[in-house]
């Protein structure tokens, strides 16, 4: 009588892990998912990660002294896209407001749509980093072959020169990642859909 018992036991215990395992299968895919959201909800909370600032103006205080700015781009695997600065690195004054430019390109035969998180380094730098424009958590889509040049306006605080940790920084690196985005369906097309099938019932 106890084998038996055994047997039932075991095949609970395997189909607890069977379902512990769907389990997190299905919520790692619901973060894979929801991670470009949460990530800017979380770096617009905490400033975590080099997180550059968001300003409406630009500064009115410009020093008489100079730092370099990289530009860094990468795409997450699933977007078949290029996705390049248009220049390497610039030398800009502190608080100089200045624009620069990065250019996607969609090499699929479909439309696909992308959509970018950023950060700078080195991480204290980051508070200092001031973006008055940018593409950054907007949802791109490009249609097939299609090419954009994406607009970056920023400059770099001059109380940047203050803190001990970023006196001594010369040169910050911007850099972006796009990440596969599903395009949001218009209202109106959703509400055809619905129609559609009601219609079908």
């Amino acid at each position: 009588m106890s084998e038996p018992k055994k047997t039932e036991k075991s095949r609970m215990g395997n189909g607890a892990v069977v379902a512990m395992c769907c389990s997190f299968v299905i919520g790692m895919g619901a973060m894979a998912y929801a991670a470009v959201p949460l990530y800017e909800m979380f770096c617009k909370v905490t400033g975590y990660g080099g997180t550059t600032q968001r300003v409406e103006q630009a500064s009115d205080v410009v020093l008489d002294q100079t730092i370099k700015v990289r530009f860094d781009a990468n795409v997450a695997p699933g977007l078949p896209w290029t996705f390049t600065p248009v220049q390497r690195e610039i030398e800009l004054k502190i608080g100089e407001t200045v624009q620069v430019f990065y250019k996607a390109r969609n090499n699929a035969s479909r439309p696909t749509t992308g959509q970018a998180t950023f950060n700078v380094t080195p991480e204290a730098t980051g508070a200092y980093f001031n973006k008055v424009q940018c593409f950054c958590f907007t949802e791109t889509t490009l249609k097939p072959g299609e090419e954009m040049e994406m607009p970056v306006v920023f400059f770099v605080d001059p109380e940047i020169v203050k803190p001990v940790e970023t006196k001594g920084v010369h040169t910050i690196t911007l850099s972006y990642t796009f990440f596969p985005r599903e395009a949001s369906k218009p209202v109106a097309a959703a509400a055809d859909v619905k129609t559609d099938d009601a219609n079908n019932l």
